[in-house]
């Protein structure tokens, strides 16, 4: 069976920056209260005038130049994102027309922050099955277009972005160990505790009951991380990196180490980007390749979780 691998990355932000200092002259709150409970020092905020699918596109179109790949070179455009307002056209078919390309099938994925790591599989294994040979796999969210900027519990957390893979047919990519693919998804939830993280109402507000989502994050998920690896055939300490959804700093440390991931390079774009959902992951991985910091070829461990406390992993080798 034909497998399916990674070829390139393009991540994306709004040039608005705001700090920690910003937001303690809107809301109750202080650079040192911020940092100590979540480590995030500042997050990229995007206008009016700046879309989910513009984000999106614009870290669409720098993985298809890193890949060589022109627009029409794609036949599956995949966009993971819990912040499109409309229905219709999808965050992807706007994409589609934005970057020119030519009769892709096109899919919005909503899994809220383990979107990426849903759409990465679902492009996996839509290219497995033969019905897809290039797939373009973004996540991009407008958090702050969510937020409530009068509660400082969940404010500082979030930012905006989009992160975005190209994702090619690859018979030599097998599912065994050493592959140079995309490994085996394991993904689930936890339905009963889906209302721990949510995004309701008219206009949509992001809420959060954090110490449930940290309590479930930090105890069950490592485990589930481990049982990923050993899908992929490694173990936890063959990986070169590990990219957890960036939400918390607090969150991040305590689970990769329980992972026991001893030799891996541990993502932390969270400090400087905040928590963008859908986009974190993918966006924190092209930073990393971006500055050399993963070889590539080298196994590196994504894993989405968060809200309907889903989750979806899996090791890919590093483009």
């Amino acid at each position: 069976m034909t497998g399916s691998r990674v070829v390139a990355l393009g991540h994306y932000q709004p040039a608005k920056v705001l700090t920690n200092d910003d937001l303690a002259a809107m809301v109750d709150t202080s650079d040192e209260w911020i940092t100590s409970r979540v480590g995030i020092k500042t997050r990229h905020v995007g206008g009016p005038d700046e879309p989910v699918d513009e984000l999106a596109a614009h870290a669409g179109a720098k993985a298809l130049a890193a890949a060589g790949l022109q627009p029409s070179d794609i036949d599956l455009v995949l966009v993971a994102t819990s912040t499109a307002i409309d229905r219709s056209p999808s965050m992807s078919a706007r994409v589609a027309a934005r970057l020119g390309m030519e009769s892709p099938a096109v899919m919005d994925i909503n899994v809220v922050c383990s979107g990426f790591t849903h759409a990465l599989a679902v492009a996996d294994h839509t290219i497995r099955a033969g019905a897809a040979t290039r797939a373009l796999v973004i996540g991009a969210d407008k958090m702050g277009d969510i937020a409530d900027w009068t509660d400082r519990t969940t404010c500082v957390l979030l930012g905006d972005g989009a992160g975005a893979a190209v994702v090619t047919a690859d018979p030599s990519a097998p599912d065994t160990p050493g592959g140079p693919g995309i490994g085996p998804v394991l993904w689930g939830s936890v339905p009963e505790m889906g209302n721990a993280v949510r995004i309701e109402g008219t206009p949509p507000r992001f809420a959060q009951e954090g110490q449930s989502v940290y309590r479930w994050a930090t105890t069950q998920l490592p485990p589930i991380a481990r049982k990923v690896c050993e899908k992929a055939g490694i173990t936890p300490e063959d990986l070169a990196a590990v990219v957890l959804h960036q939400a918390n700093l607090r969150i991040i440390e305590p689970v990769a180490r329980k992972i026991g991931a001893v030799n891996a390079v541990i993502a932390r774009d969270v400090v400087d980007s905040g928590n963008t959902s859908a986009a974190s992951i993918p966006m924190a991985l092209s930073k990393l390749v971006e500055r050399g910091e993963v070889a590539s070829g080298a196994p590196v461990l994504l894993f989405g979780f968060g809200g309907n406390l889903s989750y979806a992993g899996q090791v890919i080798r590093c483009p």
